[in-house]
C-alpha cells in the first residue's frame, strides 16, 4: 500500500513541497536550540511552559477526538461513518506524532525524554502521559492499518482487531484526562486547580478535533474523486455543536466561580487573559476573539442545519477550531503562569526561533497526514468506493 504515497498529481507534490519548505527554518532553529539551549525561546523562570506545551496540549485533544467516529461506527454500527473512520484514526496518528515532537522540543535536549522510560515512576503523571500517548499511537496505527489493508485486499477486517478497537475508546479519553491531570494537580496555579478541567479538556477536544476532521474531509471532497459522504460530515457536525455548547458552558462556570467567590488568586489569571493586569495585556484580544469565534461558530453551525449550506458549515468549523486553539493552544498554559504565586506579572511572548520550530512540527505532522490520506484515497478510488 505504501506505493500509493509515491505517486500522485502535481498538486499533491506541490503540497508536500510547500510543507517541506516550512520545515527548513524550524530545523535550522532547532539545531540552534540543541546547541544553545532553551535560551532562544521566550521561556523564563516564571513561565517555564509556553508555545511547545500549549500546542502539545491542544493536539492531544485533536488525537483523542478520533473516538467520536470510532464509537458510532464500531459500537453502534452507523454505516455512514465507515467512510471517515480511518481518516479520523490517521488524523489521531499524525496528532500524536506532533505531540511527541513538541515534547522533544520542550525538553531542550531531546535525550532527556528517555529518562522517563529509563527511570519509570508510577507516581509521575509524566510517566503515565507518556504511556498513554505511545499506547494510543500504537493502537491507532494497528487498527487503521489493518482495516485499510483488509479493504485493499477485499477481505473482511480480522476479528482480532475488535478488542483493540474497544480498548482504544477508553484509551482515547485517558490520554486527554491524564494531560489535564498534569495541570490540575499543581496547587500553586489557581487557573488550573479545578476538578472540572479534565471534563473541559474532553469537551474542547470533541469540538476542535471533529471540526478539523470535517474540514479535511471537505477539502478531500473538493479536490479528489473520493467523497467521504456529506451526511456523515453533517452528523459529525452535530457532535461538534453539543461539545462546543458544553465547552462554552464550562468556560462560563470558570468565570462564575472566580468572580463570585471574590478570591483574588482565582480571578487574577482571568483578569490578565481577558482584561489585562498591571498594565500587561498581550493576550487580551486573542482571548476575546476566541470567545467571539466560539459563539459565532456555534451560531453558524445551528444556522447551517436549517440552510443546508456547505460553505457556511466550513466557515463555522474553522471558527470553532480557531476558537479552541486560541483558548487551549495559547491562553490556557500562559494564563496558568501569569500572575506568579508571588503576584508578579511576567509576560511570555514566543520568539521567532520558537515559532519557527512549532511551524516546522506542524508541517511534519501534516506531511505525514497528507501521505496517509493519499494512501487511503488512492485505495478507495481504485476499489470503486
Amino acid at each position: 500500500m505504501l506505493e500509493k504515497i509515491l505517486t500522485g498529481k502535481r498538486q499533491y507534490w506541490l503540497l508536500l513541497g510547500c510543507l517541506l519548505v516550512l520545515m527548513v527554518p524550524g530545523l535550522f532553529f532547532y539545531t540552534r536550540q540543541i546547541l544553545d539551549g532553551l535560551v532562544i525561546t521566550g521561556l523564563s523562570r516564571d513561565v517555564s511552559w509556553g508555545l511547545y506545551i500549549s500546542q502539545f496540549t491542544f493536539l492531544v485533544g485533536v488525537a483523542a477526538s478520533a473516538v467520536v467516529v470510532v464509537i458510532p461506527y464500531y459500537l453502534h454500527d452507523v454505516k455512514q461513518f465507515g467512510r471517515i473512520v480511518i481518516l479520523g484514526e490517521f488524523l489521531a496518528v499524525s496528532a500524536v506524532v506532533m505531540c511527541l515532537l513538541f515534547i522533544f522540543a520542550d525538553m531542550g535536549q531531546p535525550f532527556r525524554i528517555f529518562n522517563v522510560l529509563l527511570y519509570p515512576s508510577p507516581h509521575s503523571l509524566m510517566f503515565w502521559d507518556t504511556v498513554a500517548l505511545l499506547g494510543y499511537l500504537v493502537l491507532n496505527i494497528i487498527i487503521a492499518w489493518t482495516a485499510l489493508s483488509a479493504e485493499y485486499k477485499g477481505i473482511p477486517v480480522p476479528q482480532w482487531t475488535k478488542p483493540l478497537i474497544y480498548l482504544s475508546i477508553p484509551w482515547a479519553i485517558s490520554i486527554h484526562t491524564v494531560t489535564a491531570f498534569l495541570y490540575a494537580g499543581l496547587p500553586g496555579r489557581p487557573l488550573w486547580l479545578a476538578s472540572i478541567l479534565g471534563a473541559r479538556f474532553i469537551a474542547s477536544a470533541f469540538a476542535s478535533g471533529p471540526s478539523l476532521l470535517i474540514i479535511l474531509c471537505l477539502i478531500v471532497r473538493k479536490f479528489t474523486a473520493f467523497d467521504p459522504g456529506i451526511a456523515a460530515l453533517k452528523s459529525l457536525a452535530k457532535i461538534v455543536v453539543y461539545a462546543l455548547v458544553i465547552n462554552l458552558f464550562f468556560i462560563a462556570l470558570e468565570f462564575f466561580t472566580a468572580y463570585y467567590s471574590g478570591i483574588p488568586s482565582h480571578h487574577h489569571a482571568l483578569d490578565y487573559l481577558f482584561f489585562g493586569l498591571d498594565g500587561k495585556s498581550s493576550l487580551v484580544w486573542f482571548m476575546r476573539i476566541s470567545i467571539v469565534l466560539g459563539v459565532a461558530g456555534l451560531a453558524g453551525l445551528l444556522l447551517q442545519m436549517k440552510m443546508n449550506n456547505t460553505l457556511l458549515l466550513l466557515i463555522s468549523l474553522i471558527a470553532v477550531f480557531l476558537s479552541v486553539w486560541l483558548d487551549k493552544g495559547l491562553g490556557l498554559v500562559v494564563g496558568g503562569f501569569v500572575p506568579t504565586p508571588f503576584e508578579t506579572v511576567t509576560e511570555y511572548i514566543p520568539t521567532l526561533p520558537e515559532s519557527a520550530i512549532a511551524v516546522s512540527i506542524f508541517a511534519i505532522g501534516f506531511m505525514l497526514l497528507t501521505a496517509l490520506y493519499k494512501m487511503v484515497i488512492s485505495i478507495r478510488i481504485s476499489n470503486g468506493n
